[in-house]
């Protein structure tokens, strides 16, 4: 990764379009492969529309940071405050709802920036546990994780169109 191209923002409501786009791609380009294309067409559709996430951008209670490398957009993840899971034991616990980077940059430090800035947004808050779900059959997802200092506490749904998936959950303390 080199520093000068590479930066980092807050998403803003008019990021909504591009922040769609590129969710939706990078959400396919991870997971096509194991899903069928009726269920894929369902999830994207519900979750990366524009409206989807001109909600989720103007909720105060969620932050989306976005990562450009020379003005193009090459990951970004989404955190919810005071997010309970009833596996995660926490005081103020904050959820990385997504966290995604475009795959040619995958292996450049890109995600370990990213998440160093996650953690930095959750120690804003004042929040004392991060966490997050991940499908169970992602290892290469999960494996960069356990290097970021999570740890598995649990299990959860969750719904790819009628496909009912098994998320590992899992949390990292937040230290100062």
């Amino acid at each position: 990764m080199t520093s000068s191209s590479v930066s980092f923002r807050r998403a803003t409501v008019h990021d909504a379009v591009a922040l769609s786009a590129f969710a939706r791609r990078v959400f396919h380009d991870t997971f096509a492969e194991d899903n069928t294309p009726e269920d894929m067409a369902v999830y994207l559709a519900q979750a990366f529309s524009p409206a989807t996430q001109q909600a989720e951008l103007v909720d105060a209670r969620r932050v989306c940071l976005l990562m450009e490398a020379d003005g193009v957009l090459i990951a970004y993840a989404s955190l919810l405050d005071s997010a309970p899971h009833s596996a995660v034991a926490a005081a103020h616990p904050v959820e990385i709802e997504r966290f995604y980077l475009d795959q040619g940059w995958h292996g450049r430090g890109v995600a370990a920036a990213l998440m160093d800035a996650a953690r930095g947004v959750a120690r804003g808050w004042q929040g004392d546990v991060l966490w997050l779900g991940v499908w169970e059959r992602n290892a290469k997802a999960i494996h960069f994780y356990e290097k970021q200092g999570f740890e598995r506490v649990g299990a959860q749904t969750f719904w790819l169109g009628s496909d009912e998936q098994q998320d590992a959950v899992m949390s990292t303390a937040l230290t100062a």
